[in-house]
């Protein structure tokens, strides 16, 4: 904004070149006209005043985005509403609405090439999976997952999870569905999509298609965190369908059997150590399988990790507990594994080694034909091409049976997120 005095100089300037330019005038004439010319200096700097007010009040207002102020009223009396509303709430609303469907895809291209006699070598596609989650409501959402794997002749169209969820608070949340069955650490913080994971594969005891464990449990569960100050104790808890009457799969068309199964576990995760996590699940269930006798399962199974990347250490034990209901005959298999990985400093923290032992043991009487004994170890290295996609390259040696031959095997991976 221009000074003040700018506008009075020019005033000052024009009129005296005014004066000279005109004929000459008695001394008593120009006495007179200098007051005169004086008052109107006075007149324009007023104005000038004025405008700059003006502006400065405007500006102001318009950086509020509020109205001028309003002449002062009685303590009493209350605010003016405002003339229009402002936009903040229409914000608001436009960023909230439901449903709101948001879509994530997984995807991996895989090589093997192993010693094993009558497994050939070569590509293969893995599992192409996708994940569905929706708010339906400020405390309801919704999620779900479906997975795609190749076959001889086709492709198995499964739906891996199916979800609807409750928030009622932090400590309470219950859900109705089909989930993985929250009996181990691994099940439950790695979904498919091989590019969650650190290495190429599941360890045995949780691998997808196998028995061991249930991998998907269908039914209600509640879980939530538990009041504990710096220990955060949380709680899961569900009650629903057992196994099919074949063990590797869930009871997603319904129960084999009258006996409904439970399962229920306790973690903590001490805000003084960020990244532990260590707790334990148990599990209850009734089989009748497809071939062989009726049994009643108890699991329990434990777990101690360190989720962080320098280094990252996952480590979890299960006991499977078989009882047959016609006899007193009685068998426990016993499953563990070490998983080990620390991302590289340097290279732009993109390379990632790992190291995974794993062992199972199945009594010779267990009448589940689909366990089997396994000592193995995987050695490997993850490179994370972008934030997106990575490749893995690993070794494995392993052993099934006591007298079965030593595996060896090289098996690389590209596994990617969209």
């Amino acid at each position: 904004m221009r000074p003040r005095f700018i506008p009075i100089v020019l005033l000052a300037f024009v009129s005296t070149v005014s004066a000279q330019s005109a004929p000459a005038a008695t001394d008593s004439a120009n006495e007179t006209s200098i007051p005169s010319l004086l008052e109107h200096i006075q007149r324009l700097e007023k104005r000038v005043s004025e405008l700059e007010d003006n502006q400065r009040k405007q500006a102001a207002a318009q950086a509020n985005m509020t109205p001028p102020a309003a002449p002062e009223r009685p303590a009493m009396a209350e605010p003016p509403k405002p003339e229009y509303p402002t936009s903040a709430p229409e914000v608001r609303e436009a960023e909230i609405h439901y449903p709101s469907l948001q879509i994530r895809g997984f995807g991996d291209v895989d090589f093997s090439a192993t010693d094993e006699k009558g497994r050939t070598s070569g590509f293969d596609l893995g599992q192409f999976d996708l994940h569905f989650a929706s708010p339906l409501s400020q405390k309801v959402s919704y999620f779900g997952e479906v997975s795609f794997t190749a076959r001889p002749n086709t492709y198995d169209l499964q739906v891996e999870r199916t979800i609807i969820r409750y928030d009622y608070n932090d400590h309470a949340k219950i859900s109705f569905g089909k989930y993985h069955t929250p009996i181990s650490y691994w099940n439950t913080a790695f979904h498919h999509g091989a590019w969650l994971q650190t290495t190429i594969d599941r360890p045995e005891m949780v691998r997808i298609g196998t028995p061991f464990i249930p991998i998907h449990f269908v039914g209600l569960l509640a879980e939530g965190n538990v009041p504990s100050g710096g220990l955060g104790l949380g709680y899961s808890v569900g009650l629903g369908n057992g196994r099919s009457t074949i063990l590797s799969r869930a009871g997603d068309s319904g129960d084999a059997n009258n006996n409904r199964a439970w399962v229920a576990s306790v973690f903590a995760r001490p805000a003084r150590f960020y990244g532990l996590q260590f707790g334990g699940a148990v599990y209850r269930d009734k089989l009748s399988p497809e071939h062989g006798p009726n049994l009643s399962e108890w699991i329990t199974s434990g777990h101690v990790v360190w989720a962080k990347e320098r280094p990252e250490f996952i480590s979890e034990f299960a006991n499977v507990h078989h009882h047959e209901i016609n006899s007193n005959h009685t068998f426990n298999s016993q499953a563990f594994y070490v998983q080990l990985a620390y991302r590289l400093p340097w290279l732009e923290n993109k390379w990632k080694p790992y190291y995974r032992f794993e062992y199972i043991h199945r009594p010779q009487s267990e009448p589940s034909p689909d366990i089997s004994d396994l000592v193995g170890s995987t050695l490997g290295m993850r490179y994370d091409i972008t934030n997106y996609a990575a490749f893995k390259a690993e070794y494995r040696n392993s052993r099934r049976g006591i007298d079965e031959p030593r595996i060896n095997g090289v098996f690389l991976q590209t596994a990617f997120t969209f």
